[in-house]
């Protein structure tokens, strides 16, 4: 058991990427807060994996909200006592090009995707300060390290997050704290599956393993990076996009 004995919030957990991996670490003994703002999908994923015996507690948050984000935060530690890992894996899309982006679809992707970043791992730093240990991994993208066609405000908040990850990592490795990031390439998730079979056969295509990720292969990352295996790896950023960009 990997994770045996410790707590970990995973933003945007109620699907996709962020409910694979509430599944894995539940898996390997840790006692998962999936957070999200979705409470049907988020309430339905508890139940499932409640009935597969695993240790899980959904708690609804708006990410883009501080005041939401520490209520989840102090619900989570009223419920298990401490926070071990905090995956922010929360996200959106809104895309367009330059021209044709609106200022609420730049906000709206920023607002999560950027600042939601910023209000967990603020809200959840300072009880791991206090504890003096503690694993915060950052969701980027490869968006976000190579830009993206349609994407101004996705790769804009991605690359922010790279950013943010290697300051936070000068500042809280000092307190025990590692911080990593993941960076997922093309990964068949509900959104992608919607997608025309055209347009997956060509994202394939420049993929050198030719095959979309799985929100295993992701949550795979999330759990290296969760693990005390990881404990001295630090202010990475952990590329997992089955070679989109070599």
């Amino acid at each position: 058991m990997r994770l045996e004995g410790k707590t970990a919030i995973i933003t945007g957990g109620a699907n996709g990427i962020g409910l694979a991996a509430g599944r894995r670490f539940a898996e390997e003994g840790a006692r998962v807060i999936l957070a999200d703002f979705d409470e049907q999908a988020g309430r339905e994923a508890e139940e499932q994996l409640k009935a597969d015996g695993l240790d899980v507690r959904f708690i609804r948050v708006n990410v883009a909200d501080r005041e939401s984000v520490d209520r989840m935060v102090e619900e989570a530690l009223n419920a298990t006592g401490r926070i071990d890992v905090l995956v922010n894996n929360a996200g959106i899309t809104r895309d367009a090009t330059l021209m044709k982006m609106t200022a609420e679809q730049w906000q709206q992707v920023l607002d999560v995707n950027l600042t939601g970043v910023f209000n967990c791992t603020q809200a959840v730093a300072a009880h791991m300060t206090e504890r003096g240990s503690g694993k915060i991994i950052n969701t980027s993208s490869v968006s976000g390290v190579y830009g993206n066609f349609g994407q101004t405000n996705y790769a804009a908040a991605k690359a922010a997050v790279v950013g943010m990850t290697k300051t936070w990592a000068k500042e809280l490795g000092r307190k025990g704290i590692n911080v990593n990031a993941v960076a997922p390439g093309f990964t068949m998730t509900a959104m992608v599956a919607k997608m025309p079979e055209k347009v997956i056969e060509q994202m394939k295509g420049g993929i050198s393993l030719r095959r979309l990720g799985q929100p295993e292969d992701i949550a795979n990352a999330y759990l290296f990076l969760a693990s005390d295996e990881s404990a001295y790896v630090h202010g990475h950023v952990l590329q997992v996009d089955g070679g989109i960009m070599m």
